[in-house]
């Protein structure tokens, strides 16, 4: 603010001026008076008020909140922001002219206006921003006066000038990577500079690119990780190492995964006994290779994660170690970290063992043989698959048997079984989308996702009793108002949903998953109930896991994807070798902590990342199907419009107008009704559609309704 702004404010806050009496008691140039009244004007610092200038919205001060407030601004559109408070407790909502040009992931000092517009509300101003975000990728387009510029990606409508330099062989319609090379105090006044072209908007992979440029993805590994790694180049176990571990070779052990999968994890061994079942799963035993001071571990723990995107991933480990030395490949002696379990005949656990192995898998099994081997297809010949697997043929039967008796326990103690609809993307030689299949879990997806959750459960019993630093998967009880907002839109929707306490059991909603299962509401219902939920997060507290209806539970099975696996390897690894609980808490407590919050914030960037990703590929994909007609299922409904689900996953969006001749009135959240023509439409409800529009850059898909 220059000295003639403070001068000026400072001045309306004693008493509301007119121009004249301003000019009178600050004796300025009047012409430069009036262009710095109408900027204070616009920015919100001023407003008019009966002919008197006073101070505006963006000056209001909250006597009862902190002068201000550290925040993050995680939205941005022409007009308005959404800031996020530091301290957890909740969005400020900034509007257009108080944003003075703060743009996502800043880090930013807001203060609150005293009188927002909506009562109740937070809303403020950004005072400040004290670590600023210059790096985004975007898509070339025009200013209003012609001009090359850069729209952000997330930002719609806001637009800044590209610098001639750099720019040059940049067309419109290009993604891009960029840089604010220069910020004024409005978005209008930033100016960029072109650092990555990444080529056209129309293709989803060249967008996929911009996305992981914009959001700082790291997908080269530094020097002294690569260097780190080549050392397990063609690697082969140790036979000294080998030699201090339980040999399990002689097992029929092996894995089960998809066809495409070259990061092996987790292998499975199952035997059964005259009063239940010995189960062994085997997990990669990665932290004996990722050691703590390394540079692979120092990666690994910015990373937290692989991502998955199409048919790429970005690992968190290299391919030496992801794809090689730790994956647990066929016909491979491998280093893993083994449970072995004790399970009645019920499928009960009663007891288990953690120990280092060594283990050799006999097949890589795939889903989708396995599942023609479990449920075979009248006159499908299996003698070839039968061959494939003929070292582990026998324990099949034994699996799918202790798999439909967990089964039963999940059922009773009320397990959330949520249909997810996830996509497959169905890619050409050019990395182009060509098609989009609904994945279909089969028995044997299912079976595996038992075992490893057995195994899980395990792991944190371990740390919990043992009363060591850990790091756990924590699923915590939804909160009461979502439950009674989600409760009300089910009881719309024709449901019995009215839970005996403003927190549902488990079993409750168990109950409703099921009842909907199959049926056209069955993507609203199953959806509105996993957005009701808290999201899933690591933890050093066992706070136990609402939705698996568990008291103990971690993430022990993929530590080659996914760190928090690795971070209790290490530490189950110093319980085996006899660490005192007293030396753990010293060795691991601020670790754990620190493995938590990392891998927690890396997760929800990653997820973010691969749906939004999967929202490009799917554009591109319908892209090529402009025109056509389908019938989807209506998934969502609010009063701008309604969107509508196809069987293939993909979901477009139909305008009100479209569907309304009158103001649309939207019941419950559940309902569209057209007061003029009498139609209304409904969660669940059939539409038949046409592909209007399919925007790759932004992921959008329009549909245009049919009338039938």
């Amino acid at each position: 603010m220059t000295p003639l702004q403070k001068s000026i404010l400072n001045a309306v806050k004693r008493r509301p001026m007119t121009l004249r009496e301003l000019q009178n008691n600050l004796q300025v140039d009047n012409s430069r008076l009036r262009t710095t009244v109408s900027a204070m004007v616009a920015t919100g610092e001023l407003s008019m008020r009966n002919g008197t200038y006073v101070p505006g919205f963006a000056t209001y001060e909250n006597a009862a909140a902190p002068n201000t407030i550290p925040c993050t601004l995680v939205k941005l559109a022409a007009r308005f922001g959404f800031a996020s408070r530091d301290d957890g407790e909740g969005d400020i909502f900034i509007p257009g002219r108080a944003l003075h040009g703060a743009m996502p992931n800043d880090k930013i000092n807001v203060k609150l206006f005293d009188h927002p517009r909506v009562e109740g509300s937070s809303e403020g101003e950004v005072v400040e921003v004290t670590a600023p975000n210059n790096r985004f990728a975007g898509t070339v387009c025009l200013s209003e006066d012609g001009r090359m510029a850069v729209e952000p990606d997330g930002c719609r409508d806001v637009k800044f000038l590209l610098a001639k330099q750099g720019s040059e062989g940049v067309h419109l319609g290009d993604k891009v990577g960029f840089l604010i090379t220069h910020r004024g105090n409005r978005h209008s006044d930033h100016r960029a500079a072109v650092v990555e072209k990444f080529g056209s908007s129309d293709y989803a992979s060249e967008c996929a690119k911009a996305i992981l440029y914009g959001r700082s993805v790291r997908q080269e590994f530094p020097p002294e990780v690569l260097e780190e790694a080549r050392a397990y180049d063609n690697a082969t176990i140790d036979p000294a190492e080998a030699a201090k571990r339980l040999d399990l070779r002689g097992i029929p052990i092996f894995t089960i995964d998809s066809a495409e999968t070259k990061d092996i994890d987790d292998a499975i061994s199952l035997q059964k006994l005259d009063d239940g079942y010995e189960l062994g799963v085997h997990i990669a035993d990665v932290s004996h290779y990722v050691r703590p001071g390394s540079a692979l571990n120092e990666e690994a723990f910015e990373r937290a994660t692989s991502i998955y995107y199409a048919d790429k991933v970005i690992p968190m480990l290299p391919t030496q170690l992801s794809n090689g030395i730790c994956s647990l490949n066929e016909g491979e002696d491998r280093l893993a970290f083994s449970c072995l379990m004790r399970l009645d005949e019920n499928g009960e656990i009663r007891s288990y063992k953690f120990v280092k192995s060594v283990i050799c898998s006999r097949v890589k099994g795939v889903y989708k043989e396995i599942n023609a081997l479990l449920e075979p297809e009248e006159g499908v010949d299996l003698t070839d698959l039968k061959t494939k697997y003929e070292a582990v043929l026998d324990q099949l039967p034994t699996m799918d048997e202790l798999y439909r008796k967990r089964l039963v326990l999940r059922k009773a103690r009320g397990g959330m079984d949520i249909e997810s609809n996830e996509a497959k993307l169905v890619m050409d030689e050019n990395g182009r989308c060509i098609d989009i299949i609904k994945r279909d879990r089969g028995t044997s997806e299912c079976m595996i996702e038992e075992f490893m959750l057995l195994a899980n459960q395990c792991a944190a019993n371990a740390g919990r009793t043992n009363k060591a630093p850990f790091v756990y998967r924590v699923h915590e009880a939804p909160d009461a108002e979502k439950m009674e907002k989600l409760s009300a839109t089910l009881l719309a929707c024709g449901l019995n949903a009215k839970f005996k306490n403003p927190i549902p059991t488990q079993l409750e909603l168990a109950a409703l998953l099921d009842e909907t299962r199959g049926q056209p509401i069955q993507i609203p219902v199953h959806t509105g109930i996993l957005r009701s939920m808290q999201k899933a997060r690591y933890a050093p507290q066992p706070l136990g896991h609402y939705g698996l209806v568990l008291a103990d539970y971690a993430h022990f099975t993929s530590p080659i994807r996914r760190y928090p696996d690795l971070a209790i390897h290490r530490i189950l690894t110093e319980m085996l070798n006899g660490a005192s609980a007293s030396q753990l808490q010293r060795d691991f407590n601020e670790f754990a902590q620190q493995a938590s919050e990392k891998s927690s914030k890396q997760e929800v960037a990653a997820v973010r990342i691969e749906r939004d990703v999967e929202d490009l590929y799917k554009a591109e994909y319908m892209h090529n199907h402009l025109g056509e007609v389908y019938t989807g299922t209506v998934a969502g409904i609010t009063p701008r419009g309604v969107f509508v689900e196809l069987d293939n996953t993909v979901e477009g969006f139909v305008p009100a107008a479209q569907l309304c001749k009158g103001e649309p009135q939207v019941i419950d959240g559940v309902s569209m009704l057209d007061p003029l023509t009498g139609k209304s439409w409904m969660l669940g409800s059939s539409m038949k559609i046409q592909v209007a529009a399919a925007d790759v850059a932004l992921g959008r898909i329009d549909f245009e309704y049919m009338v039938e």
